[in-house]
């Protein structure tokens, strides 16, 4: 066993408080030990790597087909005068890495372009026909 009674003398001492410095808050004093961060942006880089997406499917010949006759029944109601309300599936491309993710688009369909293969919503969004992956035209 060690021997401290060289120690004997400061033991039992009253703790001291500085007259000129204010003592630290238990913040401040826990943040001295907080971990260093060396590498600035790393924690993102790693939760950016770590985010999913989805790859865009490609749609079975009958899934084409069933668009294809939504797209012609949008076209006669469009040429018949009226703004069709639809429901659209579409595939967002994501812009910071490969893939993306589906997302459910509502609204009246303002124009169908099918040499630029776009749709033009009443509400102003243009959507390429080439990321949609399914239409819903809702009875009103």
């Amino acid at each position: 066993m060690a021997d401290f009674s060289q120690y004997e003398g400061i033991l039992h001492l009253p703790h001291h408080i500085s007259a000129v410095h204010p003592p630290m808050s238990r913040q401040d004093r826990a943040a001295q030990f907080s971990p260093f961060a060396a590498l600035t942006g790393y924690e993102d880089a790693i939760a950016e790597t770590a985010r999913l997406t989805d790859r865009q499917l490609t749609l079975a010949e009958d899934e084409t087909a069933a668009l294809d006759a939504c797209m012609q029944q949008i076209r006669a109601q469009l040429q018949a005068g009226s703004q069709p309300r639809v429901c659209l599936t579409v595939f967002e491309p994501d812009g910071r890495k490969s893939g993306g993710a589906y997302r459910t688009v509502e609204g009246h369909v303002r124009r169908l372009d099918l040499n630029e293969r776009t749709l033009f919503l009443r509400e102003g969004q243009a959507i390429p026909l080439d990321r949609v992956s399914g239409i819903q035209i809702p009875e009103e």
